[in-house]
């Protein structure tokens, strides 16, 4: 098995690199990565300027192949499938996040961006998150994502597998399964905080506040609170299909 990793947190992350110890003793291992933290960034491209790639190494990992990129997550994963890698990946794995990448969150994720761009070149993949941020401990669910790729390497991929997953910050002995589940809701009251420059211009810093507003108990917000696994498929197609027909039975006109 051929696994490209990469994530949003920057190629020298610690979830990236606690991850690669236990991809590569699973499969032949590529990193392609940004040079420098990109969350939020969603599926964000760059078209104008030049994508630079320079090999990096990784302490005691002689036989994985590492890049570091100027761009998006997304741009590692084109110019990693399309560019750098010698022949293409057989899975895409995206992470591991610092922090949650809950409900809507995955609007906004570069994480999971990372991720998506896999399927959109064909290759099922899998985005990883530990919802933890302040103390985060990867080992566990490192050790849980190279489980994930083993079962995938096994089974029949259907077309277009994407995979959203979220591993609480718990003691691992503390972990209760693992739910398969829908995405929930995430909401955040949004705050600009207005600021003055030292030349005297206006600019705006955000800062957003979790509300917890989901009571559904099947989602994946609610799993992480019941300290499970979540992993939730998504999906690169936004078309509303429920409203779709409804549509055309306005019959819009010129």
């Amino acid at each position: 098995m051929r696994i490209l990793l990469t994530n949003d947190d920057g190629i020298f992350a610690e979830g990236l690199q606690v991850l690669v110890q236990e991809i590569k003793k699973i499969a032949e291992t590529y990193v392609v990565a940004p040079d420098h933290e990109q969350s939020a960034t969603g599926h964000a491209i760059t078209m104008h300027r030049p994508l630079r790639a320079e090999k990096v190494r990784y302490f005691h990992s002689e036989n994985v192949h590492a890049w570091s990129v100027n761009g998006t997550p997304a741009d590692c994963v084109k110019l990693g499938v399309e560019a750098l890698l010698p022949t293409r990946p057989d899975l895409v794995v995206s992470g591991i996040n610092r922090g949650a990448n809950l409900g809507t969150d995955v609007i906004y994720s570069g994480t999971v961006s990372a991720a998506i761009e896999g399927t959109v070149l064909g290759i099922p993949a899998v985005a990883v998150s530990l919802t933890e941020y302040d103390n985060p401990r990867y080992e566990y669910a490192a050790q849980f994502t190279a489980r994930l790729a083993r079962q995938l390497d096994e089974r029949e991929i259907p077309e277009g597998l994407l995979l959203n997953v979220n591993v609480p910050g718990c003691d691992p002995g503390k972990i209760k399964g693992v739910a398969v589940c829908p995405l929930g809701i995430r909401q955040y009251i949004n705050t600009f905080e207005k600021r003055t420059d030292p030349r005297g211009r206006t600019y705006y810093w955000l800062a957003g506040e979790l509300v917890d507003s989901d009571g559904n108990e099947d989602t994946d917000v609610a799993a992480i609170k019941n300290c499970k696994i979540s992993i939730t498929p998504i999906q690169q197609n936004l078309t509303n299909f429920d409203l779709l027909e409804k549509i055309k039975g306005w019959k819009i006109e010129l």
